[in-house]
């Protein structure tokens, strides 16, 4: 929850934005006020903190100071872990420590991303893919690198698929497209123009969108059904890419759905493949 606050902070209304930075200053006193209390500490309206509590994608106050509450007794501590503050003792810190500071920090990340992923979204994703004739996968950058490795996990699955980390091709590639094909795009923020102008002609084409992004961004209203990831991208060197770790395994979890929905058809499938990668690798 309070990743998603930061994530949607600069998008929010002036006065909702106090809220964000009185919820993110004090978590612990929010999970504890009425509506009432909070709006007059922050000094807004309540109906102000009802649409503050529903830009966050909760259903009311209430399920706001849950999820806040979660947030506090479970990942927090981790998540906002400042691996930084070793950085000026390299000669002292321990591969140890760095390493139990950096899975630490992953593993919230990923518990997080976990308990506020709609399951209904990720069936709805993977039956949108299970019944594509085509998956193409756009990304830029290390989102591009996150669409090559999820575009591999599907070409196994023996379906038609390509990945493109270029701009001009994914442009131009999303413009062929069709009614029954589905384009999975990739993007930590949501709002590199270049995925966004491929998405478009995508759409327009008839085409589906997976989309794993940020909620509330610009690609998540694009596309047809969005896996989101609310995290902050640190460029920090000293911090671990957990947006990317967190992208890699959404993947996973689209694959694995639309192998299920594959059946035996897949299974006999991959134990052909498997004899003749054997069969290959003893000639040599």
């Amino acid at each position: 929850m309070l990743a998603r606050i930061a994530a949607v902070r600069d998008r929010i209304r002036p006065s909702e934005r106090k809220l964000a930075d009185y919820a993110m200053a004090h978590p612990g006193d929010v999970i504890n006020l009425s509506m009432a209390e909070l709006a007059d500490r922050t000094g807004v309206s309540e109906p102000t903190v009802a649409r503050f509590c529903s830009a966050l994608g909760c259903r009311g106050f209430r399920e706001f100071k849950i999820k806040l509450a979660q947030d506090i007794a479970g990942g927090m501590p981790f998540l906002h872990q400042d691996l930084s503050s070793v950085a000026g003792e390299e000669e002292g810190v321990t591969g140890a420590v760095l390493a139990g500071k950096l899975f630490d920090r992953t593993i919230a990340t990923l518990m997080q991303v976990r308990n506020t992923l709609p399951a209904e979204a990720v069936d709805r994703a993977a039956d949108l893919l299970a019944a594509a004739r085509r998956i193409e996968f756009y990304g830029s950058g290390n989102s591009g690198t996150v669409a090559e490795d999820i575009q591999r996990k599907f070409f196994r699955l023996g379906m038609p698929t390509v990945a493109y980390s270029d701009a001009h091709v994914y442009f131009a590639s999303a413009l062929t497209l069709g009614k029954g094909d589905a384009v999975v795009a990739v993007s930590s923020t949501g709002r590199t123009r270049d995925i966004l102008d491929a998405v478009r002609n995508a759409r327009k084409a008839g085409a589906d969108v997976v989309a794993l992004t940020r909620s509330g961004s610009p690609l998540a209203e694009m596309a047809t059904v969005s896996l989101v990831a609310d995290i902050a991208d640190d460029f920090d060197i000293h911090s671990p890419m957990t947006v990317r770790i967190a992208h890699l395994v959404l993947g996973d979890v689209l694959s694995i759905a639309v192998a299920l929905r594959m059946g035996d058809t897949l299974q006999e499938r991959l134990r052909r493949h498997e004899r003749a990668v054997d069969a290959h690798d003893s000639e040599r």
